[in-house]
This record gives structure tokens, C-alpha cells and sequence, in this order.
């Protein structure tokens, strides 16, 4: 049995290092479907998060009571359960932006991040290291998925966060930008091929970043040579 993670490496892991959605490319539906805005990308990633977090909290408790051929129809149980709950809970506090996600909070049910991460890890660890790794790829994919929205919106349609206040309460109007009515934005930054390029670059600046971080540690800078501090010479007495 493999030593337990480092909660460090696990949060490195989750958020950048094997992020689900730049590395593993899980979870691409939701990822493409809702990010016509940062608001949704946001809403999106924040009820994964809660799923996520709760079914691998649930999936390590009962990991040593569930027999292992009857283990995938229990763990999609156990996230229907929760998916079903965070539905209600947008339905009764999130109305408006539940009625824009509409179908694909209850699609995250189906989502290839949450079972794989549910049969991957949460499966194997103890509780804490459970829950911890739910948030790190939660907030991972979260990050993923406002950024990308947030893009799709300023280029496509010249404003960003327009109605965050569907999510986080009137206070939230102030987070909104608006370049100006006159904005001709780029219609296919809206439509699905625009997601599909924005994932892209998205892909391709990440690989970049890890490129020149194993650069520099492979070729660490030179040490600079260290001034040693001369005596002044004595000068002969008379």
C-alpha cells in the first residue's frame, strides 16, 4: 500500500498539476455547454465543488462496506444523492441561475471527473485526504471554468460578470464590466467553436507554463560569484 499523499501535493495535484479538465480532459460537456459566461462558469464549478467534496467524503467512509463488485452502481448513488440535493438548494436560494444551467446540474451525475475521482481516490484514502482531494479538483475545475467563461463573455459579448448578482447577491453588481454598447464582439467566441479554441489555448499556455518551470530545474541559473572583501595594504612606516 502506497504512502497517504501530502495535503501540499494533493492541492498541487488537484488545481494545476493533473487538473481534470487541462490534463485529463474530463468533464467537457459542462465545459463547453455553460461557460458563455463567467457568472455560469463560476455557478457551474461551485456545485461540482459541493458534489464533489461530499460524494468522496461519503465514498471513503463507506469504502470498507461496499463489496468491490457492486462498488460503481453504489458510488453513483451516492452522487445522484448529493446532485439532487445541490439541485433543490439552487431551485430554493439560485433560482434564476438554476433556470440557466437547467439541465446540466442534474447531468453532474454523469460527470467523469466526479465517478473518477470518487473511484481513483476516494475509494483507496482516508476521509480528510477524501475531502481535501474533492476541493483541490473542484477548485480546479471551478478555475477552469470561470476563466474560460469569462473569456467567451468579454470577447464574444464585451462584458464580464453581467449577472453575477444571480449568484452572489446584489453586491455583486459591482463586479460587473461592460465595454460599451458600441462593442462589436466576436459572435464565435459565444458558439461552441469558440469554447473548443478557448480550451485550447487554455491547454497550450499550461503545457507552456510546466515547459519553462522543467526548464528552469533542469537548468538551474548559475550561482553568482561571491566578492570577498580585500585589506586594505599596510603601508611601510618611515
Amino acid at each position: 500500500m502506497s504512502a497517504p499523499l501530502a495535503p501540499q501535493q494533493i492541492l498541487k495535484t488537484g488545481l494545476w498539476t493533473n487538473n481534470q479538465m487541462l490534463v485529463a480532459l474530463l468533464g467537457l460537456c459542462p465545459l463547453l455547454a455553460t461557460t458563455t459566461s463567467a457568472t455560469n462558469g463560476l455557478g457551474m464549478g461551485l456545485a461540482t465543488t459541493a458534489v464533489l467534496v461530499c460524494s468522496n467524503g461519503t465514498v471513503s467512509l463507506i469504502r470498507h462496506l461496499v463489496r468491490p463488485e457492486i462498488r460503481i452502481p453504489v458510488f453513483v448513488l451516492v452522487i445522484a444523492s448529493f446532485v439532487t440535493l445541490v439541485e433543490l438548494l439552487m431551485q430554493a436560494f439560485f433560482y434564476e441561475l438554476y433556470r440557466v444551467l437547467g439541465l446540466f446540474i442534474a447531468l453532474i451525475v454523469v460527470n467523469c471527473i466526479i465517478i473518477g475521482r470518487a473511484e481513483a481516490f476516494a475509494s483507496k484514502n482516508r476521509l480528510e485526504g477524501a475531502l481535501l482531494d474533492g476541493l483541490a479538483v473542484g477548485l480546479g475545475a471551478t478555475l477552469v471554468l470561470t476563466t474560460l467563461g469569462g473569456l467567451r463573455e468579454l470577447i464574444g459579448q464585451g462584458t464580464l460578470f453581467a449577472q453575477a448578482d444571480l449568484l452572489l447577491g446584489d453586491w455583486a453588481r459591482v463586479l460587473s464590466l461592460n465595454l460599451g454598447s458600441g462593442f462589436q464582439g466576436a459572435l464565435i467566441a459565444i458558439l461552441p467553436p469558440g469554447a473548443f479554441i478557448g480550451l485550447g489555448l487554455m491547454i497550450a499556455l499550461k503545457n507552456l507554463i510546466d515547459e519553462q518551470i522543467k526548464r528552469r530545474r533542469s537548468h538551474p541559473a548559475p550561482a553568482q560569484p561571491q566578492t570577498v572583501p580585500i585589506a586594505p595594504a599596510e603601508v611601510p612606516r618611515a
